[in-house]
């Protein structure tokens, strides 16, 4: 019989001794949909050789117990989960001493001001001011129907694919890390006033990196 780990879940013995060489990145998200389906989507879009030599696995809580999941979570083999928060601006009242204390605890944070669908924006070569996640989630959607002729649906499990065929995810990335580095120019300092921002892509751009080590 397959043992627990730490956290109660029940591990294949096969799968207990396997290493993944190119990374086990655990995500631990406060959304519902967006963030999984996005993940996930992407694992499954790497190709098949290298989907069981590079882990992405997605956990979902609410907004208080981030960093505690994470710390539990990791505490499972350890030595090679590299741990990640993601979340949204949103109203979250506090989302800059959430990523201070996540950072303090060795865990990574990939944000997003306003929300999540601020990233997704950069596929299509922008990153617009919308102060308001409500705002900002209505005209993406639009954007998606438009470039995609598929409503947008949070919880779609092919979102990762309808936008990495339809935009440019190394355009995205660098859209990104552009707007990143006007808030810090502005002299922006706080992850709640750099709107719009996002730090998502230092995720991706590091799955991508190790996925390209196996090229």
């Amino acid at each position: 019989m397959a043992r627990k780990d730490r956290t109660g879940e029940r591990k294949p013995r096969q799968q207990r001794r396997r290493i993944p060489d190119l990374g086990y990145y655990l995500i631990v998200t406060d959304t519902e949909g967006t963030e999984r389906c996005y993940f996930n989507g992407l694992h499954e879009n790497l190709p098949a050789e290298i989907q069981d030599r590079l882990v992405v696995k997605v956990i979902e809580t609410k907004t208080v117990d981030l960093i505690g999941k994470c710390v539990k979570y990791t505490a499972y083999d350890a030595q090679y989960r590299e741990p990640w928060i993601v979340l949204d601006r949103d109203q979250v009242k506090d989302f800059d001493q959430i990523i201070s204390q996540a950072h303090k605890n060795q865990i990574n944070v990939g944000w997003s001001n306003p929300c999540f669908e601020i990233w997704m924006f950069a596929y299509y070569g922008k990153m617009p001011v919308i102060p308001e996640s409500w705002n900002c989630c209505s005209k993406f959607s639009q954007l998606y129907e438009n470039k995609t002729g598929q409503k947008y649906d949070k919880a779609d499990k092919a979102i990762y694919r309808r936008i990495k065929e339809t935009g440019d995810e190394d355009r995205a990335i660098e859209v990104a890390e552009s707007k990143r580095n006007q808030q810090i120019d502005a002299g922006k300092i706080k992850p709640s006033e750099m709107c719009p921002c996002t730090t998502v892509h230092d995720l991706v751009s590091k799955i991508r990196k190790n996925v390209s080590r196996a090229n």
